[in-house]
């Protein structure tokens, strides 16, 4: 009897336990996670109208209701991204849902916080949504670039996307913007070049770069190259710890491994070892110094109420119309400010025959070859980009913005260099078998 009793106690008591638990399992609506109920559609559009009768702004924004409805959507859709997932996955363990993790997505409308389903075996990439990223839309981010490009700073950038878009953004958060950038810069600095380049333009800017707890001065060097339609294009951008010809021999190894093999004539500054670094690679090429940083170099030598009377008599020698008249006009320079001025008339003589080479061409080439304007103008929009930065976090930082800011001087360089095509036909008869003139002319849309 004693046990009969006990008996109907305990099922009683189960009985009690199985109905609390029961009970604590079924959930309101509200309770229900959003995958398992569907969207009120109805009752959304309803709200919907009493915002726009009432406030308009209720809407938008972070507690708006289309950035609710955003939400909502989002996260159906990703429930539906890992259910394909799962279903076609093939792996030799079972794999399964594993909760979700949450994050906040800004968007031009608001930020809000997505829940993201993630599976047991970590193998579900979001599509939709993809990891790491939190910016919807890509308008905000494609504004920070731009800001970026222009020389921005964090802050500032900062500061102008909530006044724009009312989204808040940390440095921190920017910077994970702009690291996107790095992939791409690596692609661009490997890409496959032309085989021939008429003529290219070779310098170095400098940079102060945090490296180690220090801040220590980095080299950037800079070709522009002349492809055979007559185009400027940046053909890399490569960062040192100085200037030097061996480095640079590196680069054009590098330059001929990217397809590049022929070059007409190399533009260049009087850096010792340079025009051997050149012709090491590319023995072909003739080398022309830059006439301008010739003049600097040896007008640092005059003394200030000579240097007018000196630059009238030496611009009588580069400005010549051939080389045997520039000699001429170099012995008479030699004649008149020999004695006082040696070493700058010993430094013409030196290195005349690089700096020569632009009397057998035309005028059209002679006004592109004889200075290195064309990189020294690149150089200078690049510093209007970089002159609010005291020094760069890092070698990364600074490519980052070299990379944005190089692109956006290449759209507003335009198209064609002057008088092309004659230009073009010069060079098939100086370069006879190594410039085709047909494929030229009939790449920029020219019958010949």
């Amino acid at each position: 009897m004693k046990r009969m009793r006990a008996f109907i106690k305990l099922c009683q008591k189960k009985k009690t336990n199985i109905l609390d638990t029961m009970k604590r399992k079924t959930k309101s609506p509200e309770q229900v996670p959003s995958e398992k109920r569907a969207i009120d559609y109805s009752s959304f559009e309803q709200q919907a109208l009493a915002a726009l009768k009432d406030d308009p702004d209720k809407l938008m924004g972070k507690d708006g209701l289309l950035t609710k409805l955003y939400k909502q959507l989002l996260e159906k859709a990703m429930e539906g991204e890992i259910d394909h997932h799962m279903l076609y996955e093939e792996t030799e363990v079972k794999n399964r849902k594993n909760g979700k993790t949450k994050k906040t997505v800004r968007t031009t409308g608001g930020s809000f916080e997505l829940e993201t389903p993630r599976d047991r075996n970590n193998s579900y990439e979001p599509e939709i949504v993809k990891k790491r990223q939190v910016f919807l839309g890509g308008e905000v981010e494609k504004k920070i670039l731009s800001l970026y490009a222009f020389g921005m700073s964090y802050k500032d950038i900062c500061e102008h996307i909530e006044e724009m878009y009312g989204v808040e953004v940390s440095p921190a958060l920017i910077s994970a913007v702009t690291d996107k950038l790095i992939p791409e810069v690596e692609s661009w600095q490997n890409r496959p070049l032309d085989e021939c380049y008429p003529m290219i333009w070779m310098d170095a800017m400098h940079f102060k770069v945090r490296e180690d707890g220090r801040v220590k001065s980095k080299a950037v060097y800079v070709i522009i190259g002349l492809n055979d339609q007559g185009i400027k294009e940046v053909m890399g951008l490569y960062i040192s710890e100085s200037e030097g010809a061996r480095f640079w021999l590196q680069i054009l190894t590098h330059l001929h491994n990217r397809g590049v093999k022929d070059i007409f004539i190399a533009c260049i500054d009087n850096l010792k070892g340079f025009s051997e670094a050149i012709q090491s690679v590319y023995p072909q090429t003739e080398v022309q110094l830059c006439v301008i940083h010739q003049i600097r170099n040896s007008t640092k030598y005059v003394v200030w109420k000579d240097l007018k009377f000196f630059m009238n008599d030496l611009r009588n020698v580069y400005q010549a119309t051939s080389e045997s008249q520039a000699l001429h006009a170099l012995d008479e320079l030699e004649k008149t400010w020999g004695k006082k001025y040696t070493v700058a008339i010993k430094s013409w003589r030196t290195n005349w025959s690089a700096l020569s080479s632009y009397f057998k061409y035309s005028e059209h080439l002679r006004r592109m070859m004889y200075t290195t304007n064309i990189i020294e103008g690149f150089n200078r929009q690049i510093r209007k980009v970089t002159k609010t930065k005291g020094n760069f976090t890092s070698e990364a930082a600074l490519m980052k913005l070299l990379y944005v800011a190089t692109k956006n001087i290449d759209k507003r360089w335009n198209g064609q260099v002057a008088n092309w095509k004659l230009i073009a036909a010069q060079l098939a008869i100086l370069f006879e078998g190594r410039f085709n003139l047909d494929q030229s002319l009939q790449n920029i849309g020219v019958d010949y």
